[in-house]
């Protein structure tokens, strides 16, 4: 069902999960007993069956809610079908699942739901194509200023993913490397086979600098463990590499994995890996007969577009540091910015993140390790960075935020219209009811709501409207007046509760005003004759007093 009356498909909150508009219909809480749900809906009957208007247009309004409660009071009031609604809203009653096998517990209704959706993605499968590849330009500054071409090497590498069928992919791959006036390539192609849904295995080959032909496979050992062994010759010199790796789940957000290589290069590394909902954090020890070394990085994100990354290699034969950071830009690209310092000398590299797609550039300032010049390397681009951030950065995606707004308002202009026309039907019949428990509670100096809006009232004001947004009359604010059906929801006992985890604008005389934009409740009340104001987000519980 869509928000505000408009019969449909209820859909999907802003955090994926469904709203639970039939509990919001009938005002009851997920956890209410049958009891619960047949009073409620009684209450609402009293005042929305058509058999208590006289006049025509008043018995289409009464018909139109009186369906809608119906409605609700019917799925909810029958046990499977209100498990089904539980777990997967609307969507999992008409997908079929009620028309299908005695189910009778959600456990079951689960299990059939993602074979159905399974089946249909099934049907997509075999055209999905996942293309990814990275490109690698290092810029040489110290070069070009003696006179040479600032392009000191390159390298490429791009493969394609096909999935053939449900358990066979193939993957095509090259990539290419240049440095100065030398360079080479190589083709590979892989075969993947899903031998069960525990373990699979690969047949690849490569032809160009590294010609070898190899197979791998691997098993989930047990639910938290996963191991990988391969053999590969290479068609060069004859050497055969044997390679084992195994993985294991140290916790919720942490993992380690142990990867040996046995051959013309043997060594040993000890991997860690972790990632939570704010930082992430790698590390790595590699052991060799010849060199070792040691990597890891930590990432921090200040909020959901930008991040901070400090990193570090020490080892045999390498040494660096590097600090930087970077900036969400879009759903799919990322930008980062990066200042190196090492035995190699001082870099900037510059990155661009797109899906499965990198752009990676190292620019060399100096080979050699000044102090002046590492201090300006990280003290000019933070502070150009801040600078056009103020000043470029932030007006700028602000006014495309609004500018997104404003388009995604006109876009959905005749479905906020045709809602909040259905929500002041219903307001109008709730109306009577509202005003003598509003009166009621007045005189004995109990809860009375004086005034509720309802939509985005963080993105509402109207200098922001006229100015910044620059809408018309035509287009409605995106909040609406909740006043009446409030008072109407004040019990005999002078309390209002609403339900936590119920998305607010299925409650009868409430809409959405505002598709798509985060929503809250803000309530003014007064209560033994002192006023209060309480604003909730449109997931949250309330209770008033």
């Amino acid at each position: 069902m869509s928000d505000g009356g408009v019969h449909g498909r209820e859909k999907l909150g802003e955090d994926g999960v469904h709203g639970r508009e039939l509990y919001a219909r009938l005002h009851v809480s997920p956890d209410a007993s049958d009891d619960d749900i047949k009073k409620a809906y009684r209450v609402y009957a009293q005042v929305y069956h058509p058999d208590k208007y006289q006049s025509h247009q008043m018995q289409d309004i009464a018909t139109e809610n009186f369906q809608r409660i119906r409605e609700a009071y019917e799925i909810l009031s029958d046990e499977r079908k209100r498990q089904i609604y539980d777990i997967y809203g609307m969507e999992g009653l008409v997908s079929g699942l009620e028309l299908g096998p005695k189910l009778n517990t959600p456990e079951e209704i689960k299990a059939e739901f993602e074979r159905m959706k399974q089946r249909q993605e099934e049907e997509k499968f075999a055209a999905h194509v996942r293309p990814s590849g990275s490109w690698l330009a290092t810029l040489s500054l110290p070069q070009f200023l003696k006179g040479g071409g600032i392009m000191k090497g390159m390298v490429m590498s791009s493969e394609v993913q096909s999935h053939v069928s449900r358990k066979d992919t193939i993957v095509l791959g090259g990539n290419m490397a240049v440095s100065g006036d030398s360079g080479g390539g190589a083709a590979t192609a892989m075969f993947r086979h899903q031998i069960s849904s525990a373990s699979s295995m690969e047949v690849v080959a490569s032809a160009g600098l590294r010609s070898l032909l190899g197979f791998n496979t691997s098993r989930h050992l047990s639910l938290h463990s996963t191991g990988t062994m391969g053999i590969s010759v290479s068609f060069k010199d004859g050497a055969v590499n044997l390679e084992n790796t195994w993985t294991r789940q140290l916790s919720e957000s942490s993992s380690g994995n142990i990867h040996l290589i046995l051959g013309a290069d043997p060594n040993i590394a000890v991997g860690w890996q972790r990632k939570e909902e704010r930082n992430s954090a790698t590390g790595e020890l590699k052991f060799g007969p010849t060199a070792f070394g040691a990597t890891g990085h930590y990432t921090h994100h200040f909020s959901s577009k930008s991040h901070g990354r400090i990193g570090g290699r020490i080892g045999s034969n390498a040494l660096e540091f590097e600090i930087g950071g970077g900036r969400r830009i879009s759903d799919y690209s990322t930008i980062r910015m990066l200042c190196s310092l090492g035995f190699e000398g001082i870099f900037w590299k510059f990155e661009l993140h797109r899906g499965s797609q990198k752009l990676i550039v190292p620019v060399l300032l100096t080979r050699a390790l000044s102090p002046l010049v590492a201090t300006a390397a990280l003290v000019l681009p933070s502070s150009l960075y801040a600078f056009l951030k103020v000043c470029v950065i932030k007006p700028y995606y602000r006014k495309r935020e609004n500018q997104k707004i404003l388009d995604k308002r006109q876009k959905t202009l005749s479905q906020v219209l045709e809602a909040r026309a259905a929500a002041s039907n219903a307001q109008t019949l709730l109306q009577n009811v509202a005003n003598r428990k509003q009166k009621k509670q007045a005189e004995r100096g109990g809860l009375v709501i004086t005034k509720a809006v309802y939509g985005n009232l963080k993105g509402h004001s109207e200098k922001e409207e006229e100015t910044t947004l620059g809408i018309d009359d035509e287009l409605p604010l995106p909040i609406l007046d909740v006043t009446i059906p409030l008072n109407f929801l004040v019990d005999d006992s002078g309390q209002l509760k609403l339900h936590e985890g119920i998305k607010k604008s299925g409650i009868m005389g409430f809409c959405d005003p505002c598709p798509g934009e985060p929503k809250q409740l803000e309530v003014s009340y007064t209560f033994r004759d002192h006023p209060y104001k309480v604003v909730v987000d449109d997931y949250g519980g309330l209770q008033l007093p």
